[in-house]
């Protein structure tokens, strides 16, 4: 057996191009959907994911507004530069690209900024709705890990899923997204004993752990569909991901590369909220 590869990157291109059809029905109403990202410091890799963020909204036809600021700037001017984007009619989205400097608290940046405009969906709110079965707007990466695998058909009614990780950002809302299509769930972490033992009994396995290669050929079930959401760099440089690509694609029946798996649906999934976000706005 040889893995089928989940293609991130042409099933985010369709996605945009929906998405693009419905940024010019809305512009033909009169309503321009817009997102707002914040940069603070030089992070080389905070500047490329913002790179590709304001690359999509481009390619897409939503606004963006990027607004760079040094890494010393204080969390009180921060936290200001947030209530006036809740304010300003333009920003349907808000984004303000992780990590933060360690001077700001990130969670008090989360919770400060409007529920409404959550293009993250981080914010307690939209977590708690994801948690009570109710509609909100949701983490972009879990999001699009289940559009991956709508996109393969695959039923996860009475299904096993593992998801190795258990944080705010993805293991603990891809938990809860597969619960809601009827998955039974697994949550692996640090502390979890015989990982090997609970990741062979998966039929969906999620490797959210940020690990390098954590996942390998014999922790995978035969035909299990594998989603990696890791990004490391090996010693070499090399990208990859939290999942042995080599050793588990003869086992696997489905699984995403790293790079150009889940990372551009995450980035697909940021306009989906974006817009969204926008069409609520006009019909208020």
């Amino acid at each position: 057996m040889t893995a089928h590869l989940v293609d991130g990157a042409a099933l985010a291109r369709r996605l945009r191009a929906g998405l693009a059809a419905q940024v010019r029905a809305l512009q033909a109403a009169g309503m321009k959907p817009g997102l707002a990202v914040v940069l603070l410091g030089d992070d080389p890799a905070s500047h490329v994911y913002v790179r590709h963020k304001i690359k999509a909204c481009e390619e897409t036809g939503v606004g963006s507004f990027l607004e760079k600021y040094e890494a010393t700037l204080s969390e009180r001017d921060l936290l200001a530069r947030i209530e006036a984007l809740n304010r300003d009619a333009r920003a349907h989205g808000i984004l303000v690209q992780l990590p933060l400097p360690k001077h700001i608290d990130a969670r008090k940046i989360i919770q400060a900024i409007s529920p409404q405009k959550d293009a993250d969906g981080f914010h307690v709110a939209n977590a708690g709705a994801l948690m009570a079965g109710m509609e909100g707007f949701w983490p972009c990466t879990p999001h699009g890990c289940m559009k991956m695998l709508e996109s393969i058909g695959y039923a996860l009614p009475g299904k096993h899923a593992v998801v190795i990780g258990r944080s705010n950002i993805v293991g603990k809302p891809m938990a809860m997204l597969l619960l809601r299509q009827n998955a039974t769930v697994t949550i692996c972490h640090s502390g979890t004993r015989n990982l090997k033992a609970l990741t062979r009994e998966a039929d969906v396995l999620v490797a959210a752990a940020g690990k390098a290669r954590l996942v390998t050929g014999d922790m995978v079930k035969e035909g299990a569909v594998v989603l990696d959401v890791g990004m490391n760099r090996t010693e070499e440089g090399k990208l990859c991901g939290d999942v042995d690509f080599e050793s588990v694609r003869p086992v696997a029946g489905y699984m995403t590369p790293v790079p150009g798996g889940v990372g551009p649906m995450t980035i697909a999934m940021l306009l989906a909220n974006t817009l969204e976000s926008a069409r609520r706005a006009a019909c208020a």
